[in-house]
């Protein structure tokens, strides 16, 4: 939420840092799954209303600032200079970041950033919207490639490594902050493993990890298809329930369309998951 002068937007960012504040501390105390927006209003003394004034759903109020970042990477390679690659214009932005300690890139030594990320850690749910956000940001990627004259594939296959190895930097560095490392101690190595990763892109993965030594035994426990050896398709204790497995089919349906119902295949996944485990 941008913070503004003047009395009436004092009056807004306050109720905004209350309502964030207040619903931060009890999902740390109580859970992010065990707390709901009715009880977040009573203890920060407004309307379950006035709350959704502020932030449209439950997740906003954790992890809301991620919305405003979705577009960040298409509009990034999009305005790239003539000449430039995907990876490229990416591998300075991402740098420029970790220079100036943004969120994105996991480097940020902020507490209330650092505490969402021991939140997001601790709830399925958080995770599965915050893949929702990344897998959106991949989306309009590679539409801005597409857009450009790629093919489909070959741009969809581009802006997926791309947002995984910037993913992948920001875990990294968000897990050494959370191990009690600083930001001014840990930037020299964010930078160097943020020019290998993109380097990787760049020259392509080649003969790096070409085996060297003898293989492992054969694990006789598995047959050639991957499956276990004893594993029965019909037997009843490792058929996976049919709600689960229409809730899970519904889920890469709809990951398979940009406009699909993320969010109701989320739900519906994670209510099985839940009931599955209540039995």
């Amino acid at each position: 939420m941008e913070h503004r002068n003047g009395l009436r937007e004092r009056k807004k960012n306050a109720t905004w840092e209350l309502l964030r504040n207040t619903a931060i501390d009890l999902f740390e105390e109580r859970g992010y799954d065990n707390v709901s927006v009715a009880q977040v209003a009573a203890a920060a003394e407004v309307s379950k209303a006035t709350v959704f004034n502020y932030f449209p759903a439950k997740e906003d109020l954790v992890i809301g600032g991620m919305k405003h970042h979705v577009g960040d990477d298409a509009r990034v390679v999009r305005e790239r200079a003539k000449g430039q690659t995907p990876h490229a214009a990416l591998r300075e932005h991402f740098l420029r970041l970790l220079e100036a300690g943004a969120p994105q890139t996991g480097l940020s030594g902020n507490p209330m950033y650092l505490r969402i990320q021991q939140l997001l850690m601790s709830s399925p749910t958080l995770l599965m919207t915050t893949m929702g956000y990344r897998r959106h940001s991949s989306v309009l990627l590679s539409e801005v490639l597409i857009e450009e004259g790629h093919e489909d594939l070959t741009a969809r296959l581009v802006a997926s490594q791309l947002m995984h190895t910037k993913n992948i930097l920001a875990e990294v560095n968000v897990h050494h902050i959370l191990e009690g490392r600083t930001v001014e101690e840990l930037r020299p190595g964010a930078i160097t493993a943020a020019e290998h990763a993109f380097g990787l892109l760049e020259h392509g993965i080649g003969d790096l990890m070409r085996r060297e030594t003898e293989p492992q035994p054969t694990d006789v426990a598995f047959g050639p298809e991957g499956c276990r050896v004893e594993y029965a398709v019909d037997d009843p204790e490792t058929r996976e329930p049919s709600a689960l497995r229409e809730a899970t089919d519904e889920m890469l349906r709809s990951l398979a369309s940009p406009d699909g119902p993320l969010r109701e295949a989320r739900d519906k996944m994670l209510k099985s998951i839940t009931e599955r485990g209540k039995d």
